[in-house]
């Protein structure tokens, strides 16, 4: 082991209050976030500005002008679930979230499919952010310098590729030095993007209003009514489009072991941050939709020529001279969460480290700036290669592996929410709030997300969705999304061979403490 790196290990961190919950502390640096730094880390990994270029011109391509109620529809089961991150958090704070929780809720092989869910489907983000990061800080380059050709060098594979994996690098050593680093750069970030988000909304609705708007609509309450979409594959499509974007939000529950007061911050910092998230995009989709209107042509928000970036497409008709002011804010979006969302499985891996579950350096923490060392760089690496790989390979496995990122995201928090209902289901019943909170909600966020997910799995089997790439008359996201699944029970049954202490049970024993409280047997 280096001298510059130490794994946490039993005894349990006295004062923690983990130990009384059957968890260990693990060497992360306690009290480093407050609750407005969880919501700002929070916001910065879902990257409001990133996620809606991306998403917005796609979501309208399947629902038009109900993109507001997809997005109402999409929050929903967010906050559902998000209640029940609470209450397991308020229960056994701990930065492993969906792995220790699942694993505790339901044993060890859930558990550990619960935490490759959110580890694999944040090393894909993190290859992506990085890719949109460099497209925009070209683009960024080319506006600055008046010379369109600099744009253009994105599109140089090897420079690409160079630049992807500095973007990666800068992001994986700011979180190598920990939350307050973290932290520092997101107030800045995250900042700067909210502002342009509200320069932009408030410049298309006085666009509107003084009568120079592309195709001016006015906003109707049929905007608001899901019951309006043309069919149920539309429907569940736009909510899947819907659930992604809201998507990070639990990176607030990662850091809980880092927080001010642990057992109450995280919670609140990801019910806060969801509905922050939601007004966000309520307000820049309102103002796209009645700005832009839905047409299929010209800068309509339904032209398939817009849709891989409405905001590349819009922010000149619509902030004029100060255009560049949005390059920047979604190059800054994408950095920003590329950064923090290297939180999430830094966390995840280190927890699975010192549980046992993967090779025990993957529990080392840092004893200078007390973050995962070994997991935070393995993060990194396996990010850098996976865009090597699908960039090299194909540019449609890139986009088609993002697509698939919906089927990941719904698996493991739909995993979570259930683990809730399940490990409080003795205490479901005691009275009102628990009945809702820890029985109700994360039951319904929980079906809802599993439902989609199958659903997701199923419409991909077809070869025109996503990209129209297909092997064997499959669509290529279904075999994406399924074969980033399957190699996680690969890994786990090695691990099982491995590490055999974690997956008997003898490691992170369900939840027996809480079951003894509760007044009911072990399960």
């Amino acid at each position: 082991m280096s001298p510059k790196e130490v794994t946490a290990q039993p005894p349990r961190a006295p004062g923690n209050g983990l130990a009384e919950k059957g968890l260990s502390g693990k060497g992360l640096k306690a009290g480093a976030v407050g609750l407005l730094g969880a919501v700002v880390i929070g916001v910065s990994c879902i990257a409001p500005a990133y996620t809606l270029t991306a998403a917005l011109g796609p979501t309208v391509s399947e629902v038009g002008v109900q993109l507001p109620a997809i997005f109402l529809v999409g929050f929903i089961p967010m906050i559902l679930v998000a209640f029940g991150y609470r209450e397991l958090n308020n229960a056994m704070p701990d930065a492993g979230t969906s792995f220790t929780w699942a694993s505790r809720a339901f044993g060890p092989w859930i558990g550990w499919m619960g935490g490759w869910g959110l580890i694999a489907a944040t090393i894909i983000v993190l290859s992506n952010l990085a890719a949109v990061a460099v497209d925009f800080f070209y683009l960024m380059l080319a506006q600055l310098f008046g010379n369109p050709e600099l744009g253009e060098l994105s599109k140089n594979l090897p420079l690409n590729i160079a630049t992807t994996l500095v973007f990666i690098a800068l992001a994986c050593w700011i979180s190598y030095r920990g939350m307050e680093a973290t932290k520092g750069v997101q107030y800045v970030l995250v900042a700067f993007q909210l502002l342009v988000l509200g320069w932009f909304a408030v410049a298309a609705f006085s666009h509107v209003a003084n009568g120079s708007a592309f195709d001016a609509t006015a906003i109707s309450p049929d905007w608001f009514n899901p019951f309006a979409v043309g069919s149920f594959s539309a429907f569940a499509a736009g909510v899947s489009l819907s659930i992604f974007i809201y998507w990070g939000w639990d990176v607030t529950l990662t850091m809980n072991e880092e927080t001010k007061n642990p057992e109450k911050t995280p919670g609140r910092a990801a019910t806060v941050t969801v509905v922050v998230i939601v007004a966000i995009y309520m307000t820049v989709a309102l103002a796209t939709l009645s700005f832009a209107g839905v047409g299929e042509t010209g800068l309509g928000a339904g032209n398939p020529d817009n849709q891989s970036s409405i905001f590349a497409v819009l922010s000149g008709p619509v902030m004029g001279p100060f255009a560049i002011l949005m390059s920047l804010a979604i190059l800054s979006s994408s950095a920003a969460s590329l950064q923090s969302t290297f939180v999430s499985p830094a966390r995840t891996m280190l927890s699975m480290g010192h549980y046992k579950a993967l090779p025990g350096r993957f529990g080392k923490v840092s004893p200078r700036f007390k973050s995962p060392s070994y997991a935070t760089i393995a993060a990194g690496l396996a990010a850098a290669a996976f865009y090597v790989i699908t960039r090299t390979t194909s540019e449609n496995a890139l986009w088609d592996t993002i697509t698939a990122l919906g089927m990941m995201i719904c698996f493991y928090y739909g995993i979570t929410a259930l683990a809730c209902v399940w490990f409080f289901r003795a205490q479901a019943f005691s009275n009102g709030r628990a009945f809702f909170f820890k029985f109700l909600a994360p039951l319904l966020g929980g079906v809802i997300l599993l439902v989609m997910f199958f659903k997701t799995a199923a419409d991909s089997m077809d070869p025109e969705y996503g990209s129209g790439s297909s092997v064997g008359g499959l669509g290529m996201v279904f075999i994406l999304g399924m074969g980033v699944i399957l190699l996680g029970v690969v890994i786990m049954l090695v691990m099982s061979r491995l590490r055999p202490e974690f997956f008997k049970g003898q490691v992170l024993a369900r939840g027996r403490e809480e079951f003894r409280r509760a007044g009911v047997s072990k399960p």
